[in-house]
């Protein structure tokens, strides 16, 4: 088995992030039935979105300052958190009425995810490193894919209670560990850290230009996940307006996040053509104008502003590879684990307040909300520019 896994080690992982990424956003698929039945308001949802974030940072700032993203097999740590997510996501259903149980819960889930995405990007350094733009492309891409899942399971199980879709995820997560760990370490990075620095995941700040790439990625977290969590709620709105029936807010919501893996696929394509820092400046220009200008529209017919939304989930994400890659590239290769998990660590710590405040904000602002977002892209494109382009390296 091990054989024939090693034969297709970039299909194996991708497949492994979808599947483990699956857990990320499993409630908010079920969101409007969830709070039916438990009553909770958007903001209490989007309080349940943020809990995962903050476990999510926490697991990552555990795994920069403990050197443990360096120290072990990377197989191994993401098999453990798959297996874990699975089953503190599955546990959700029994505790969904006990809301501070509930948000525990998901905090731990949020915590096994810094296990899976961190790792995962090591993962395809360490098997394909010759292609590694194209290789996070689709990495990032079915985290992507992943994301959009929980929506797509409530679309397909429209008769079912909530927790059906909620424990596929779990079930999902469960097959992704188990790929993982059959398909083990690749072999093309250092030897493994016998000890680290509590600072390890500093190391590479020390380089204007790995803080310049940062700069970029962490004005793309302050809009992705903000965005994300908003599809379900701008596209409702134009379900309603349609007079279409509800489920289309599922199958709808699906598309406009799971396009961004044609995004970041193209984009991984693109950047064996041209450079990765261009094809990143490209996106995070696009989804920066579509913030500024999708609230201004929100007059024009609905099937203008699901195709904006369409071209956003097409564009939100797909810089977020290059990132990852010209991050890979210009941090230090024996601290690389602890250096991306701390950049995703300060990256999902800027998503907190976004969701915080558009979920907040959006009953009584609406389509005007998405304005939160477009800080993000400005000053992500500012640090971009600041680039030294001599200087830079590109994998």
């Amino acid at each position: 088995m091990h054989q024939l896994l090693i034969r297709h080690p970039l299909a194996v992982i991708v497949m492994a992030q979808l599947f483990g990424t699956s857990l990320w956003f499993s409630i908010n698929g079920v969101a409007f039935n969830l709070a039916a039945e438990t009553g909770l308001s958007e903001a209490g949802l989007g309080t349940l979105t943020l809990t995962v974030q903050a476990g999510f940072i926490c697991g990552t700032l555990l795994l920069a300052t403990t050197g443990l993203a360096d120290r072990f097999p990377a197989s191994r740590v993401f098999a453990l958190a798959a297996f874990a997510g699975a089953l503190v996501n599955g546990l959700f259903v029994l505790a969904a009425e006990t809301y501070h149980l509930a948000l525990l819960l998901r905090f731990l889930t949020g915590l096994c995810l810094a296990g899976i995405y961190p790792l995962g990007m090591k993962l395809v350094i360490s098997w394909t490193p010759q292609y590694a733009g194209m290789a996070l492309g689709w990495l990032v891409g079915m985290l992507t894919l992943g994301t959009a899942m929980p929506h797509l399971l409530r679309a397909v199980t429209p008769g079912l209670s909530w927790p059906v879709p909620l424990l596929l995820s779990s079930l999902l997560a469960l097959v992704a560990g188990v790929l993982i760990l059959l398909l083990g370490d690749g072999r093309q990075l250092p030897a493994r850290a016998k000890a680290a620095s509590p600072l390890a995941g500093l190391a590479a700040w020390r380089d204007a230009t790995f803080r310049r790439i940062a700069g970029g990625y962490f004005g793309h977290c302050w809009e992705l996940y903000a965005f994300w969590t908003l599809v379900p709620f701008l596209v409702a709105r134009e379900v309603t307006r349609l007079n279409l029936d509800q489920n289309w807010v599922a199958w709808l919501s699906f598309l406009m996040i799971a396009v961004g893996l044609i995004g970041c696929v193209a984009g991984g394509y693109l950047s064996r053509i041209i450079s990765g820092l261009s094809i990143a400046r490209v996106a995070l220009f696009g989804s920066g104008l579509l913030c500024l200008l999708y609230p201004f529209l929100g007059s024009q017919a609905s099937g203008l502003l699901l195709g904006l939304l369409f071209l956003w989930g097409l564009l939100v994400i797909a810089d977020s590879p290059q990132f990852s890659a010209l991050a890979s590239a210009n941090a230090p290769r024996e601290h690389l684990g602890s250096a991306l998990a701390m950049m995703n660590a300060i990256g999902f710590g800027l998503t907190l307040p976004s969701i915080a405040l558009v979920t907040n904000l959006w009953p009584s602002l609406q389509l005007w909300v998405v304005l939160v977002l477009l800080p993000g892209p400005v000053l992500g494109i500012v640090s971009l520019m600041r680039l030294n382009k001599q200087e830079l390296k590109e994998i």
